[in-house]
């Protein structure tokens, strides 16, 4: 059984950084690509950032480039968000999606098969 498990979500202060991380076990990743999602209150559930886990590919909605960063670590079956120059417009539950998403063209939003529970982040300003 597949199982993503999200963390390192909290409280920060505008400015600040956090780094969210989404242990995956039940099977192989390889050949799967790796997401982060985030819905805010009221908001639909928008794409933050993908990763191939294969190729290292990465993909960001425009909102975060150059603030977030998302990486593997293959030895761990892990996936991280680092999220730098925070905003109170980050505040969200943060979701670890993995699916097989197409990466060329559009932003890969959609393709995602399993799912995390997801971790809360708030930003104060």
């Amino acid at each position: 059984q597949v199982h993503l498990v999200e963390s390192g979500g909290g409280l920060v202060q505008a400015g600040g950084s956090l780094r969210l991380s989404c242990a995956a076990s039940g099977r192989s990743f390889s050949s799967y690509a790796m997401g982060w999602f985030r819905q805010a209150p009221g908001k639909e559930r928008e794409f933050v950032a993908a990763i191939s886990w294969s190729s290292g590919t990465t993909r960001y909605t425009e909102s975060v480039k150059g603030r977030f960063t998302i990486s593997t670590d293959n030895a761990k079956n892990t996936v991280s968000l680092q999220m730098n120059m925070l905003k109170a417009e980050d505040t969200a539950i943060y979701y670890c999606a993995a699916g097989r998403p197409r990466f060329i063209g559009l932003l890969p939003t959609e393709g995602y098969t399993y799912w995390g529970q997801g971790t809360q982040v708030t930003v104060s300003s």
